[in-house]
Parts: C-alpha cells; structure tokens; sequence
C-alpha cells in the first residue's frame, strides 16, 4: 500500500517573497546604492586586474605625492598607490563582514526559530542565553580574542559574529512567533505534516526576506566595527591593504598636509555603510507594506 504526502491547501500556500526586479521601483536613492555595492563586489573581486599597481610596492621617492596621472589619488608615507590599496582592500572590507554576517545569521536563524517553534524550556534557556550574550560587548570580545589568538582577521571576525548573533536570534524569535500563530500553521500540522517540515518548508521561507533585509543593515555595521578593530590595531595588520588600517597609517600623513591617504578609505567605508543601509531599510520597507 502506497501513501502520498498531504497535499497543500491552494489558499494557504505561503506568501510570494520579494521580486527582484521590482525593488528597482524603490526610488532612485535605492537603486544608486545597490549600483555603489555592485561597484564595491566587483573592484573587490576584480582588483587584481584592475589595480594599476601592486598595492604592497614600496616607492620611497614618491612619498606622499599628488595627484597626477600616474597616481589617481595620489600616494601614502612608504609610495603605495592609494588607488590600488583601496581596490585590494575592498576585498578584506567586504570579506570580513560577509564571515561575520553569514555565521551570524546563520546561529541567529537557528537559535530563534528553534525557540519561537519549541517554546516552553527551549525558548526561555535559549532567551535568557541571548541576554547575556547581548550583555558582553563585541569589541572588548575582539580584544580579548585577539591577545590569545593574535591580531589578524579571525580573531575579530569570530567575535563580532559572537556579538551579533544574539541580535539576528531575538528578531527571528518575534517574528518566527508571529509566523507560527498564523492559521496555515495549523492547517498543515492537521492535515499530518511534521512539525520540522512545516518549518522547514513554510515559516522558514516566510521569514527569510524580513531577515535578509536586516542582514543587509547590519553588513554595515558589521564593515564598520571591522574597520574601526583594523585601526586600533587589532584587525588586518600593514602591509596588507585595508580600508581601517589605511585610514591608521594615513593619519601622519594628515599632520604633513596629505589628506588623500586617511580620507580615501573613510570615504569608502562611510559610502559602504551607508549604501547597505539604505538597501537594508529599502528591503525593510517593501517587506512592511507588503505584509499591509
């Protein structure tokens, strides 16, 4: 004897997610960030073939030099391109963000659906976990784990996904509860479904754009916590290219006169974080009135 899964009922199949074409009609604002952040992937991804010069090069004759036409945006203290140094580092700046929001997200999504979907114990042990966690703040984190594991990119990416996990886990607690109460929930587990596939098939999808869109927020954050670890000191170390440590190395240069080699990476970071954050409201919005 043979058995057929429940079928779905055709007026409780789950909500359409985002289109992308239609978070173009977002307004202009929108669309020129999600063209900054296409720009910032592709240098990143690309920099190798598109810098003009190594960025680790040391020209001590050119020290400090203008802009001219053989150096865009002029040159550092040690004759590194400045130019080329913001291209390669785009890639750590978006690398280490993308480590921290990924695993973050990840931990966050599980930790909050398996509460909001457990309840009971579950959900008041995994709750009060993400309390404290919110107590503990993620650049004392970095520092502690940077003085036992050494300065570098890991250190501060594992602390900062550490910080920001129990955020992601109490936004997706709320609204995986919210999800659960809604009818089609019950049709499905009434009909014979599991619990796990529910979830799995349904709330999870449901769901997902509301924490995509807050993933989108918080990558700038995530960039600017990196960058700000990085010119402490305690993040990606010279003479590897990074925008946080240029803007560290760069600020001698400023007592000199020289304002290219500090002020190239900050505007970098400040157009970064502000493009993902109005990509992440962007999302945000268009999710909210299509839940009206």
């Amino acid at each position: 004897m043979t058995t057929t899964a429940p079928a779905e009922p055709a007026v409780l199949r789950r909500r359409p997610g985002l289109r992308p074409l239609r978070l173009f009609a977002q307004g202009p604002l929108f669309t020129a960030s999600v063209a900054v952040l296409a720009a910032l992937v592709l240098t990143a991804v690309l920099a190798p073939v598109l810098a003009p010069y190594d960025p680790e090069a040391v020209d001590l004759a050119a020290s400090l030099a203008g802009t001219t036409g053989e150096h865009l945006l002029g040159t550092d203290q040690s004759g590194r391109d400045i130019l080329s140094r913001l291209m390669h580092g785009a890639l750590t700046g978006l690398l280490g963000p993308l480590l921290v929001v990924g695993v973050s997200t990840l931990a966050g999504t599980l930790l909050g659906v398996v509460a909001a979907w457990r309840g009971g114990w579950a959900d008041s042990f995994l709750s009060r976990s993400m309390d404290i966690a919110f107590a503990i703040p993620g650049l004392m984190l970095a520092i502690l784990l940077v003085s036992v594991v050494g300065s570098g990119m890991t250190a501060p990416v594992i602390a900062m996904a550490v910080a920001y996990t129990p955020y992601v886990g109490r936004l997706v607690r709320g609204i995986a509860r919210q999800e659960k109460a809604r009818p089609y929930i019950e049709s499905y587990r009434v009909q014979g479904w599991s619990g796990w596939t529910v979830c799995l098939r349904h709330l999870l999808p449901n769901i997902a754009p509301t924490v995509f869109a807050q993933s989108a927020m918080s990558f700038g954050y995530a960039l600017m916590d990196l960058a700000a670890l990085s010119y402490l000191g305690f993040g990606v170390q010279p003479p590897t290219a990074d925008w946080g440590a240029m803007i560290n190395e760069g600020q001698s240069a400023v007592q000199q006169g020289a304002m290219l080699p500090a002020l190239a990476p900050s505007a970098c970071i400040v157009l970064a974080v502000v493009a993902f954050g109005i990509v992440g409201e962007g999302l945000a919005d268009r999710i909210a009135r299509r839940k009206r």
